[in-house]
Formats: structure tokens, sequence, C-alpha cells
């Protein structure tokens, strides 16, 4: 069972910067960090990167990816257990808004975090998810510091509760369907929600499976106990895919690049004057 540092656990540091970090961490937290160079790391944005002595650049995306991996099993714990009567469809996307960049960001700037982040002011400017990506790193390095279960204190005495109301939260309607609309029309992509499965479940409810094709490319499928549920399910699947493969993004602007100049094209004999 994790409980805070006292007092004693107050570590000696020698440089005042570190001690005003460890500080700052501490207030966060509500307990002392160990080692403070995994909290560095959290807070250093890759536009300030070092190159490491193991030819890994130093920042915060290996912890971001490792947060985001523990900050996930800690939502679903937590999850499971305050909604005891819910099903596992009605969790999963509670744990998405909890998870998704708006939350993350928001909760950066609330417990002040984003104030700590060591960037240069070009990247700072450019990045709006900088703070939910250094909330996620946080859990790395929570993690690799003090553990899984230094993590759950942190989310259930610091977050819950204080900036996160569960049953508010999971009330709240997001509406990836919308989002990904919305980016396809400011880029004039073209959008399909394609119905390509529907089947009955175990116990006689219908399953719809829905896929998003993206000027004609394949995005992801979504699964619902209704097709506006698998919409829902799909568009935030492909959302999360367009944010993190760039090699999927430029496909789908190659295909609209084709699809536009094929439009400009005359399609028709230009008929004589006589």
């Amino acid at each position: 069972m994790f409980t805070p540092n006292n007092l004693t656990d107050r570590l000696k540091l020698p440089f005042r910067k570190d001690r005003e970090l460890c500080a700052s961490i501490q207030a966060i937290l509500g307990f002392y960090p160990h080692r403070t160079g995994y909290y560095k790391l959290a807070l250093q944005h890759k536009s300030t990167s070092r190159h490491g002595k193991r030819s890994v650049d130093e920042n915060n995306e290996r912890l971001e990816f490792l947060g985001d991996a523990v900050l996930e099993s800690i939502v679903s714990d937590i999850l499971y257990h305050h909604f005891t009567q819910h099903r596992e469809g009605f969790l999963t996307n509670t744990r998405s808004k909890m998870v998704q960049r708006e939350t993350l960001n928001r909760l950066s700037r609330d417990i002040g975090l984003d104030r700590l982040i060591h960037s240069n002011s070009h990247s700072n400017a450019h990045n709006n998810n900088m703070g939910g990506n250094a909330f996620e790193a946080l859990m790395g390095a929570i993690y690799l510091d003090r553990g899984y279960d230094a993590c759950m204190y942190f989310m259930k005495e610091r977050i819950l509760g204080r900036h996160i109301n569960l049953d508010s939260m999971a009330a709240k309607e997001v509406n990836f369907k919308s989002k990904l609309i919305e980016w396809a029309q400011k880029n004039r992509i073209l959008v399909e929600f394609k119905l390509i499965e529907e089947v009955v479940d175990p116990h006689a409810a219908p399953v719809f499976l829905t896929r998003i094709l993206l000027e004609g490319l394949d995005g992801e499928t979504g699964k619902g106990y209704s097709k506006k549920e698998s919409h829902q399910q799909a568009a935030k699947a492909t959302l999360k895919l367009l944010n993190t493969d760039k090699a999927f993004v430029q496909s789908v602007f190659d295909a609209k690049s084709r699809r536009t100049a094929q439009e400009e094209e005359p399609t028709a004999l230009i008929p004589e004057v006589v």
C-alpha cells in the first residue's frame, strides 16, 4: 500500500534548480520524488532534445509511451470499481473521455504541469497537445520512480475529486464523428461511414461494425450496439490513426490530389463551332 513521504524522506539535493523542481513536482504529486531524473525527462519536450549516450534523443517521448499505457490501466481500474453496474461499452467510452488529449491538456494546465515543461517558444506556440503529452510522460516517470501504487495514489488523491468528477465525465458526450467530419471538411477530404457487418451477439443484441473510408482508403473500424455507437468508435480510432500515422495521412492527401486533378480534367470533347 502506497503512502506519501513524510518530511524525513525529503531528498538533500545539491543544486538549487533541482530543489525547486523537486518542490514543484512534490506540490503536484503529493509526495516527494526519489529519482528526479525521470521527472526532468518527463518535462523535456522533443524541441529541446539532447543526443543521449545510447544514441537515443533525450526527451519525454519514450516516457509518454510508457505513461499512456500506465494511465489507461489506472483509469480502467478506477472505472471498473466505481461503475459496478455498467457494461463494457460504457466503461470504454468513459475511459476514452478521461484519457483523450483535450482532458489531459486541461489537467496539465490545472495542476500547473504545463508551466514546468522545457521547450522552445516556437514549439510551444504550435503544439496544443504539449501539456497532455507531458501529463502522460509524468505518469511514466511516477511509475518508474515509485511504482504502480504511486500512480494510483496520484490519480485518486490529486486528480479525481479535485479536477475530474467521474459521474460528470461519464455523462459528457464526446462526438468523435463530428470532430472527424469537421477535420475532413476543413481539408476537403471525402469521408464515408460504411457499414460492413451486422451480427447478433450471444445475448441476441444486434452488433454493428462500421469502417471509415477517407478518399476511398480504409481507415479504422468501430463496433457498437447501435450504428451511432459504431460510427463513434470508428471515428475515434481513425482520429487516433491520423494523429499517429503520418504515412497514412500523406496517402489520404495524395488520394485527394489525384481525385481533384481528375475532376479538373475535361471529360468530354469540346463541340466544334461550324
